[in-house]
């Protein structure tokens, strides 16, 4: 079969696609390059959306604060730079912000748990509650020691633990001097009995110094009854029976347990022995442990709550002292409480439950979550509003429970960081870190200035004015300071004002026309004033632009 052959119109088109095959080339290319270019501009737009059109001012390691670059890529570590914005337009109007300030999103607060209080000043009531151990009233024991040298003749119906009543019998003996001793008082008391019978019937009075000398010979062969263990009530039942007995009574003193029983039917004993310990339990004590900073608001008299687990019954005791006793095992000291004991429902040796109510007067009380306690000082992050939070110094007094008190740091009406400041604390820091300031923070008296203590120290860069370290950033600052420290202390305390016929300072010295001109450190990314900056010597130039900082370290890190 024959090819068809092309017509003169269809040679001609061929022609013309043959010379021209680039343009359909071209134009899919110019396709492609323009959806490219679309796709990069929205993503642009995209980014500075979701950053608000905030100025980077420099880009940050995230693993390492201090490592830092005006331009984003990689970091050591791997990671990807972080930007760092200039908040400048929501900085809070009218106020300065200290080192270490950071603003928070609504939406990282809400992510992170961010919650706030406000300060106020009010009285705190807490319940301290801690264990203590009943023991017996030292002074309700009584020891029944033997007086003589003796044996047991018998053993009434009592052991460890047992009750006894007042006057009852719990044991008896036998001593070879009773039977004398006995005939001496029955003597004496009957001498003395025919002595008044006799005058009586006669009609006489009795002569006095006979009845003296009679009652004499009487009391004494009682305290030699005595002396040999026989108690007042036996004496008394002698006389009403006049019976000779060779046992000897050994009686309970008060109604109380036996803590302690030593005797034994038949058992000899000698002179000073303890037969028997009794314990009044009427009435007990409570030894409870408390840590030293606590038992500071327990004081005598006080009435506190007693409980014994498994009853309902709450019973109420009396702060009798705050023994000088520490356990270096616990770190507590030891409060003795008394406690009546009706029925002897408590016992020596049981554990209770004991709360101490304490009142603490009005005064500026946080939450304790609220302090982040680094051991050499203490933080709380104060709301500046529009997302800013600031790091504030303060002294805590008192701490019960989950409350502490400031004394110093915090006025009533402020709002805190009551949850959360952990991750507040840790972008702090590394915005602090990111300033080149490692140490304890500290603004310069002259310029303002937020200055590195350590490294201001190390530079020689340092006064002492009233027993007060001041830091500064530059030689200049500390001169001007020197020259006039009073004006300078006072302004940074905030204890007096400036008097009216006081020099003005250094910035303040020029003619009035040069107004202050305020820029932002690149670097720390700080408000910085031009002039008193080009006056520190604290500028450099790149790229026909001047740049000022707030620091010789600032200044230092943009020149490498």
């Amino acid at each position: 079969m024959e090819k068809p052959s092309l017509g003169k119109d269809d040679r001609q088109l061929q022609t013309v696609l043959k010379k021209y095959w680039f343009v359909p080339v071209f134009l899919l290319i110019f396709a492609v390059l323009f959806l490219a270019g679309s796709w990069y501009g929205q993503k642009k737009a995209d980014s500075q959306a979701s950053t608000g059109n905030r100025r980077i001012l420099y880009y940050v390691d995230p693993m390492n604060p201090a490592h830092t670059s005006p331009e984003p890529g990689l970091a050591p570590c791997g990671m990807k730079m972080e930007p760092v914005y200039a908040e400048d337009e929501d900085h809070p109007a009218g106020t300065a912000l200290s080192p270490g300030s950071v603003k928070i999103t609504p939406k990282k607060q809400q992510i992170i748990g961010v919650k706030v209080a406000t300060v106020a000043k009010s009285p705190w009531t807490y319940t301290l509650r801690t264990v203590g151990k009943v023991a017996a009233d030292e002074t309700r024991i009584y020891r029944i020691n033997a007086f003589i040298d003796g044996f047991i003749m018998k053993v009434f119906d009592n052991s460890t633990g047992s009750l006894v009543r007042k006057d009852e019998p719990l044991a008896t003996y036998y001593s070879k001097d009773l039977f004398t001793a006995l005939q001496t008082y029955y003597y004496a008391v009957y001498a003395l009995d025919n002595l008044k019978y006799e005058n009586v019937q006669q009609g006489r009075a009795v002569p006095s110094s006979q009845k003296h000398y009679l009652e004499a010979q009487k009391q004494a062969a009682e305290y030699n009854l005595m002396a040999l263990g026989v108690s007042p009530q036996q004496i008394r039942e002698l006389i009403r029976n006049k019976d000779i007995t060779q046992e000897i009574i050994i009686s309970a003193p008060v109604t109380s347990f036996v803590l302690v029983r030593n005797i034994t039917p038949g058992q000899k004993f000698t002179t000073g022995q303890e037969l028997y310990r009794l314990a009044d339990l009427s009435r007990v004590w409570i030894q409870a442990d408390l840590f030293k900073d606590e038992a500071g608001y327990v004081h005598p008299g006080e009435k506190v709550k007693v409980n014994l687990a498994g009853q309902s019954k709450t019973y109420t005791a009396t702060v009798s002292e705050i023994l000088p006793e520490f356990d270096p095992a616990t770190l507590t000291l030891k409060v003795r409480l008394e406690l009546d004991n009706p029925g002897f429902t408590l016992r020596p040796g049981m554990f209770v439950d004991v709360e101490f109510p304490i009142k603490m007067p009005p005064a500026v009380n946080i939450p304790v979550d609220a302090v982040m306690d680094s051991g050499l000082k203490k933080l709380v992050f104060v709301d500046r509003g529009n997302g800013f939070f600031e790091p504030r110094r303060v002294k805590t007094g008192w701490r019960l429970g989950e409350r502490t008190q400031i004394t110093e740091g915090l006025k009533p009406g402020e709002r805190i960081v009551v949850s959360g400041n952990f991750l507040i604390d840790s972008e702090s820091r590394m915005r602090l870190a990111a300033a080149g300031m490692f140490g304890e923070v500290a603004k310069d008296p002259v310029c303002g200035s937020n200055v590195d203590a350590s490294k201001a120290k190390a530079a020689g860069f340092q006064s002492t004015y009233q027993n007060r370290n001041y830091y500064f950033c530059s030689p200049g600052c500390k001169e001007h300071f020197d020259k006039n420290p009073g004006r300078y202390a006072a302004k940074t305390d905030g204890t007096q004002k400036k008097p009216a016929s006081s020099p003005p300072p250094p910035e303040q010295s020029k003619p009035a026309q040069i107004a202050k001109a305020r820029t932002m450190d690149p670097v720390c990314g700080i408000e910085v004033d031009e002039n008193q900056a080009k006056a520190n010597g604290l500028t450099s130039v790149y790229q026909g632009k001047t740049y000022y900082f707030s620091s010789f370290s600032c200044n230092r890190q943009f020149d490498k």
